[in-house]
């Protein structure tokens, strides 16, 4: 008679290994990557598991893995596609994983969970089992730290509104900007009824939510695979951050995967995504409208110059700001000065005339030369220090 042994749930999880690798989650994304992208996508480690995110609730180790690494849908670019063999398929019950996560919690391993899966039997299912985790991780376990988790495409309203209850952060994939691009990259996903819908529900659920009760909602696109440009990218970020209240876009570089229809495409280089999350954020956090964005003729941002300094290159060289008059929107233009540099110089103002860069550089203004270029003091253009070649 042969016996089959059950694994522990915890083994499991080191057979999922770092399966979310290339699902930014934390407020530093390029961050939760090693320098060098593994040749595997599922290794055999459970600290793999683990991963240190700045979270809206603080820093925290994070168990960051997925329900199950099977799925039915076979986008182009994934490693969990339907198909693929060099996939490991490993799933969870709900109970053995939230069990497994509440053994590390009591261990101090982790302090919080990011959960995603792959999709069997339509999302509307799989986002059954992955409310199911959680409910089991808050009410049996009383765990009452920090939630990530995943939306899939498909998933019905009530089931949103009930993530929204339990997670401290939801999010959705969009993959793309537009249907065209969806369609190219993901060809059983629907971009306007699978996924845009949904952010557009998960917006209208967190206002009738308690304040102080309302999770951020979050999303991510694959980055350069199939054409999509800076400009559709940013376009569509900018329309979710004022009309869905999106918290973060996450954006990753594509890069081919063996055993994949996309396999033998180029890999994306990071400086774009790199580009991209730093107008992202002027879009977000400082009221820029994508229209002021330098992009070359073919759609992308410079990758040569940030995209501040690319804007100020154009409009400041010839008419720089004087620090004694501009206002703090106006400060927050110049390359150079954020929003601790532009609350200085207006704290300085009251004391005094800012007349050198000495100055700039003892309020807290790091790189004084950088914005030399771009300004007066007191009127005047500060000395630049010109290229010793």
């Amino acid at each position: 008679m042969q016996t089959r042994t059950i694994p522990d749930a915890l083994d499991k999880l080191t057979h999922m290994g770092d399966v979310t690798l290339f699902e930014p989650a934390g407020d530093r994304p390029q961050a939760e990557r090693p320098i060098r992208e593994p040749k595997r996508y599922q290794s055999r480690s459970l600290d793999e598991c683990i991963t240190h995110l700045t979270t809206p609730r603080g820093k925290k180790p994070v168990l960051k893995t997925m329900v199950t690494t099977a799925c039915e849908k076979d986008c182009y670019y994934c490693p969990f596609r339907a198909g693929r063999a060099k996939t490991d398929r490993v799933t969870f019950r709900p109970d053995d994983l939230a069990g497994a996560f509440d053994r590390l919690q009591h261990k101090g391993a982790v302090d919080g969970l990011f959960l995603s899966s792959g999709i069997i039997k339509g999302g509307v299912t799989t986002q059954d089992k992955m409310l199911d985790t959680v409910e089991i991780i808050r009410k049996r376990y009383a765990y009452s730290g920090y939630v990530h988790l995943k939306i899939m495409p498909g998933s019905e309203y009530d089931q949103i509104a009930r993530a929204m209850q339990l997670a401290d952060r939801i999010s959705l994939n969009l993959e793309a900007p537009t249907q065209a691009r969806v369609q190219a990259l993901a060809p059983k996903k629907d971009f306007d009824g699978d996924l845009l819908e949904r952010i557009q529900w998960a917006n209208q659920i967190r206002q009738t939510l308690p304040p102080g009760q309302r999770p951020s909602i979050v999303t991510q696109f694959v980055v350069g695979a199939v054409g999509d440009t800076d400009l559709e990218l940013l376009s569509l970020s900018q329309r979710l951050y004022r009309q869905a209240r999106l918290q973060r876009a996450y954006y990753s570089a594509f890069h081919p995967i063996a055993d994949t229809p996309f396999e033998h495409l180029p890999a994306v280089a990071p400086l774009r995504e790199h580009r991209l999350y730093q107008a992202s954020f002027l879009l977000r956090d400082y009221a820029w409208d994508v229209e002021e964005m330098s992009f070359a003729d073919d759609g992308n941002l410079r990758l040569d110059v940030d995209p501040k300094q690319a804007w100020a290159d154009v409009h400041l060289q010839h008419n720089p700001l004087d620090v004694m008059k501009a206002s703090r929107e106006e400060l927050l233009r110049i390359p150079g000065i954020g929003p601790r540099g532009a609350a200085a110089i207006l704290r300085a103002r009251k004391q005094g005339t800012l007349t050198d860069l000495a100055q700039l550089r003892a309020i807290g203004i790091r790189a004084p030369q950088r914005v030399v270029p771009y300004i007066l003091l007191d009127g005047h253009r500060p000395p630049q220090q010109l290229p010793l070649f």
